[in-house]
């Protein structure tokens, strides 16, 4: 697979995952944010407010959580790569991990009452743990792509650039740059959406989804490792 097309599987994909299991921890699990770590302090601040929200812990501990998937992230990466080993297709399987476990535990929690049980806290904290390796993953080994997890900073780039074409002041670059960040956009959204109508039609089991998504991308990257390895030198795909 030539590079631009493989970049943009990686970022429609990574992309469309977020979306959807941010949304669908946010509708199953009292509004948890699990990708979007300024949302969860926006919620603290709400339930601070209001004595009778039971979620406050678990939006407490997600943070430390998120920080904990990044943190685990980064060490992984540098542990693989000094190893010379696949630190893409490892890093993707140690996030797929993690989602699995948000979905058992989502599973077992089932059905969630109106306090957070011992088995919900583990599944958000597992989710948000996940997307945390996810924003790692983007920043350490796929930061040639647009964000996949954040789309504020991918929105207002595409609005620039639209703008600068609309009063003629953009290039060939400024369309590529369009390209790169709108798609990811789209795959958010459609994602999201997705997400809350496989939320309410299959509970947590809806999380197979972005699990096959994982699985499809450390195929590819394991099988484009592979031909890289047996290709002549000098003649390997771009």
């Amino acid at each position: 697979m030539n590079t631009p097309r493989r970049n943009s599987l990686q970022a429609t994909s990574l992309a469309f995952l977020a979306g959807y299991v941010d949304t669908l921890g946010f509708i199953a699990l009292f509004g948890l944010f699990t990708a979007h770590v300024t949302g969860n302090f926006i919620l603290i601040g709400a339930a601070l407010a209001d004595a009778s929200q039971m979620s406050i812990l678990l939006k407490f501990l997600a943070f430390p959580a998120f920080i904990a998937g990044v943190a685990g992230a980064r060490l992984f990466i540098v542990a693989v790569e000094r190893r010379k080993g696949p630190a893409l297709a490892l890093a993707l399987s140690l996030q797929l991990l993690l989602l699995a476990g948000f979905m058992i535990f989502g599973l077992l929690a089932e059905p969630i009452g109106a306090t957070v049980s011992p088995y919900a806290m583990a599944a958000g904290l597992l989710g948000t743990a996940a997307m945390g390796v996810h924003s790692a993953v983007s920043r350490l080994l796929l930061g040639h792509l647009a964000p996949t997890s954040m789309m504020t900073g991918n929105v207002t780039q595409v609005v620039i650039d639209t703008v600068d074409v609309l009063r003629g002041a953009g290039d060939g670059a400024t369309g590529e740059r369009c390209k790169k960040f709108f798609w990811p956009i789209l795959a958010f959204g459609i994602g999201a959406i997705m997400a809350a109508f496989a939320y309410h039609a299959f509970g947590f089991a809806a999380l197979t989804v972005p699990i096959l998504i994982l699985l499809g991308l450390i195929r590819l990257d394991r099988s484009e490792a592979r031909q890289a390895a047996a290709a002549p030198a000098g003649t390997a795909a771009s």
